[in-house]
């Protein structure tokens, strides 16, 4: 039984897998949502009693799953363990401390952790196949994007320093740092307007701190754009019932079939 189980709970090429990942899928986005309107002040006051009975229902459900979860794998220890392990501690602990409050002054405290309840949302990443392809893409851009933030520090550091000489304390770039600040809100066209050159040379360098903002913008996103059309998967296409198959299958999951082509 617990290989069936695992098969179900951690692996997504069977129709079981599929309906178990859809269906934790939208309790997972119901329990989010509930937190957000949870936050909202009077329907939290307004309806305490219910937002706490359909807490616990979602609690209960999550700890289920992750016992089974602990139960099924084969390395039980090193799923604790993994991210998405600590993630699913995350999306169920928080209820529990509750549950340890001895009186309201600590309950104040507990609260804080209750904001923990919004992990949850970072489980919905392992049922996606795009994000997979993203976070491949993210990490073989890495060093390039490394790189790219490098060059982008040492511009505003640059421009940072020629503002303070430019402008000065009285304009308020009272040192180095607080001009360097001044670039990077800058650049980033984020324009915050605490800090404005004066004169007209300090215009003319904000004038292309704004230009090379715009020019730098598309750079990382050109970056792993060209990452994800390396690492995006060849899925392969059964010539029987046309459904699609991993990767790496060699027979069809639907009607059993030898695969050969691809999409």
């Amino acid at each position: 039984m617990r290989p069936q189980l695992y098969k179900i709970i951690f692996e997504h090429d069977t129709k079981a897998g599929r309906l178990f990942d859809i269906i934790l899928l939208w309790v997972i986005l119901l329990s989010v949502a509930v937190v957000i309107i949870e936050s909202i002040p009077q329907y939290h006051t307004n309806f305490f009693s219910v937002f706490y009975t359909i807490e616990w229902i979602f609690t209960i459900l999550f700890s289920i799953e992750y016992l089974l979860r602990i139960w099924s794998s084969p390395k039980p220890l090193k799923y604790i363990f993994s991210f998405w392990g600590l993630v699913d501690v995350l999306a169920i602990l928080p209820t529990y401390i509750d549950l340890m409050s001895p009186g309201y002054h600590y309950l104040l405290t507990v609260r804080i952790f209750r904001l923990l309840r919004v992990f949850r949302i970072l489980k919905l990443v392992r049922f996606n196949k795009e994000a997979r392809v993203l976070l491949e893409a993210m990490r073989g851009s890495s060093y390039k994007i490394g790189v790219f933030l490098l060059a982008v520090i040492s511009m505003v550091t640059l421009l940072g320093t020629m503002m303070y000489v430019v402008e000065g304390s009285e304009n308020g770039f009272t040192s180095i740092p607080q001009s360097i600040y001044w670039a990077i809100v800058t650049v980033t066209t984020v324009g915050f307007g605490d800090i404005v050159p004066r004169t007209v040379l300090g215009q003319f360098l904000s004038s292309i701190a704004m230009i090379i903002g715009y020019a730098i913008i598309a750079v990382p996103t050109g970056i792993i754009t060209v990452e994800m059309s390396k690492s995006k998967p060849a899925n392969l296409k059964c010539k029987n019932c046309k459904s699609e198959n991993p990767e790496k299958a060699k027979y069809c999951n639907q009607c059993g079939e030898k695969i050969t082509s691809l999409i």
